[in-house]
Parts: structure tokens; sequence; C-alpha cells
């Protein structure tokens, strides 16, 4: 898992983009108390770099 700033970084988006877009749903995350985290192999499934398996 990533923290979801990261993952912003990685899609070129400021942090008020990031948090909006972890908002709408756009980039997936988890929450463990008060952590928000981006699960890695769904964020390669949102990227095209994993397909998910039949």
């Amino acid at each position: 898992m990533q923290l979801w700033p990261l993952v912003g970084q990685l899609l070129g988006l400021g942090r008020a983009a990031t948090y909006e877009a972890a908002r709408r749903g756009d980039i997936p995350t988890m929450r463990f108390g008060r952590r928000i985290t981006v699960p890695t192999a769904a964020f390669r499934r949102m990227l095209g770099i994993d397909t998910p398996e039949p």
C-alpha cells in the first residue's frame, strides 16, 4: 500500500487535487483509523498496468 500523497505526485496532481480525487473515488483508497492509503493492486489496475484475472 502507498500513502495517497505519493500517488498524487505520481499522477502529477497537487495536494488539493489529490484530496478531491480521493474524495470523489477517482483514486482508490482505504482508511485505517485516520490514515488513508491506496492499495497498490487497485492503483495498478487503475493505471492499466495490471488487469484483473478472469
